[in-house]
């Protein structure tokens, strides 16, 4: 292990100039692309072909891939340089829209793949007793071994999704710094969290001020009675809006913000909510996080997250040698939305260190 981060220390120490000039020339063509996009597209209208990849357990996954342009991809085979994908992992309750404006600043510079984890958005529900953090990681490979069958991948997982990813790293250590040559957690932990808190903008007016172990006995007596619940939900829409700028935002931001998550929350089934809330009293896969010390890695989180506090994050960046840790002053949990701007400069210094990156041999 120490061998394989002297051999990255030295590599990154040769080319960082030239790495911060690919940085800055990213960051330079995504702005053009993101402020087009944000002109023509509505929140959760950017979209490609979908593709169905079925789990170990049977539940379609909807995927869907932003591929290079074909001069683009002409392009990198000219300059000798090995493709690499980005893998794009959501959170508890939201969809792969919530990357609008990562996949807005992407399109046409990398291909991407982004996909609705089980039981979220368009993809199937799990069967019971399935809706965990390791099944998670099991679908995550999947989705690497039907859409990404080669090339080098970077995984950005935010919230339940980083989960997603260090799930992957306990299953599969070995694609770490061979096939997976670099990782963002966003608002995430390994572990160690009040579980209440995934579900407080989501629970009934009145029930969200609850602590965590009568939280966590509402919460699996409610699923019983996930219909009821759905129809209160949307029966107490304001309210709902005010629990979710709360909880989802730290700053003050556009109200079509707001109204964008709470579409995601609203639209995953409260029975869908309570079956993978036992999953995050149970994390702690602390133990897993060497894996990601072989690969460039970045931390980002907002100072002002109430689902996943910013020590979570601290904690990661300490447990993960050699890793980055950008905080987001202010920011709530959806720091892809609230400050994209900062999350995508720290995704093109990561893309660039992992286009630099030499794999390692298989294990």
């Amino acid at each position: 292990m120490t061998g394989r981060r002297r051999i990255w220390g030295l590599a990154a120490g040769a080319v960082g100039v030239a790495l911060t000039g690919t940085a800055i020339g990213i960051a330079r063509q995504r702005h053009v692309i993101a402020r087009r996009d944000r002109g023509e597209a509505r929140f959760g209208s950017l979209r490609s072909a979908p593709v169905t990849v079925v789990a170990d357990d049977g539940v379609p996954l909807h995927v869907e891939v932003d591929e290079l342009p074909a001069e683009a991809a002409r392009g990198r085979r000219r300059r000798t340089v090995e493709p690499f994908t980005v893998v794009f992992v959501h959170g508890y309750a939201l969809s792969l829209d919530c990357w609008h404006f990562q996949r807005a600043g992407y399109r046409g510079l990398v291909r991407a793949v982004y996909y609705d984890q089980r039981s979220h958005g368009r993809s199937g529900r799990a069967p019971d007793g399935h809706a965990t953090i390791d099944h998670l990681g099991q679908d995550l490979r999947r989705v690497l071994d039907e859409v990404v069958p080669e090339g080098r991948v970077v995984l950005v997982g935010h919230s339940m999704g980083g989960m997603s990813v260090i799930s992957l790293a306990e299953q599969h250590p070995e694609l770490f710094g061979h096939r997976i040559t670099g990782v963002a957690l966003i608002s995430t932990t390994a572990g160690g969290l009040a579980p209440h808190r995934m579900v407080l903008p989501m629970l009934p007016e009145g029930l969200s001020g609850l602590g965590g172990d009568l939280a966590h006995r509402l919460v699996a007596a409610l699923a019983h009675g996930g219909r009821a619940v759905d129809g209160l939900r949307r029966l107490g829409k304001d309210i709902a809006m005010v629990a979710t700028d709360m909880f989802a935002f730290g700053d003050d931001v556009p109200p079509s913000y707001v109204e964008f998550v709470d579409r995601m929350l609203s639209g995953t089934p409260y029975e869908v909510l309570a079956e993978f809330f036992p999953n995050f009293a149970a994390l702690d896969k602390f133990a897993t996080l060497n894996a990601l010390e072989r690969v460039p890695t970045v931390i980002v989180c907002g100072t002002s997250d109430r689902m996943t506090p910013v020590e979570h994050s601290r904690k990661l960046h300490r447990l993960v040698a050699g890793s980055t840790l950008v905080e987001c002053p202010g920011a709530g949990h959806m720091v892809i939305l609230e400050r994209h701007e900062q999350v995508n400069a720290a995704l093109d210094q990561l893309l660039a260190a992992a286009a630099a990156y030499v794999p390692s041999e298989p294990e």
